[in-house]
């Protein structure tokens, strides 16, 4: 599985809703270059809940003998495990921008599959330019999960999903733009990217 080095770094995350933003510190850590991919082809697994992207990452960890990150049970991490798992959301952040201020990388219509050039339907990984990390459709194309909960306190178990997809307008398509879910959620522009501890 091919995995891109994220460099540490610090990223500021910020929820339009309640007008809050919170600064993290990010480790280094691996990403995959694309979002998961079906077979055959290179179209990106979509129409996949929470749970089920959490099941395919320890499965994958397994197949390749590396420890799962998640008790499914529980629906909790092990930050030790060296295993496949979801980022999270500030390490999301971080690597869209890759090392980028402004609410995107690069102009939209060259890095992103969105409402106005997708013909309403996903597109296979890779066909638009990357980050300078070398990072694939990290916007469009289809929205990605991540680990966190959205806000506890309001939605309770919902998650953050974060990219926009190929039906989201050019707004929906920012680095800071956060979405959210219940994790039983599935839909034909949602899907998922492995990252890995280092």
């Amino acid at each position: 599985m091919e995995m891109i080095t994220v460099p540490a770094g610090e990223v500021t995350l910020s929820d339009r809703r309640t007008q809050r933003s919170w600064t993290v510190d990010v480790p280094s850590f691996l990403l995959a270059p694309v979002p998961v991919t079906r077979e055959p082809g290179r179209l990106p697994l979509v129409d996949v809940s929470w749970p089920g992207a959490l099941r395919f990452c320890n499965t994958l960890s397994e197949r390749e003998g590396l420890t799962p990150a998640y008790q499914l049970d529980s629906s909790t991490w092990d930050r030790s495990a060296n295993g496949y798992r979801l980022p999270s959301e500030a390490e999301w952040e971080h690597a869209c921008r890759a090392g980028t201020t402004g609410a995107r990388y690069g102009p939209l219509d060259e890095i992103a599959w969105y409402r106005e050039n997708s013909a309403e339907s996903v597109h296979e990984v890779g066909g638009k330019a990357p980050n300078a990390w070398g990072l694939h459709d990290m916007l469009g194309n289809v929205w990605e999960w991540c680990w966190d909960v959205y806000d506890a306190e309001v939605y309770g178990e919902y998650r953050v999903l974060k990219g926009g997809g190929w039906f989201d307008e050019h707004w929906s398509c920012r680095a800071s733009v956060r979405r959210r879910s219940h994790p039983t959620f599935r839909v034909d522009d949602v899907g998922f990217r492995l990252a890995r501890s280092l």
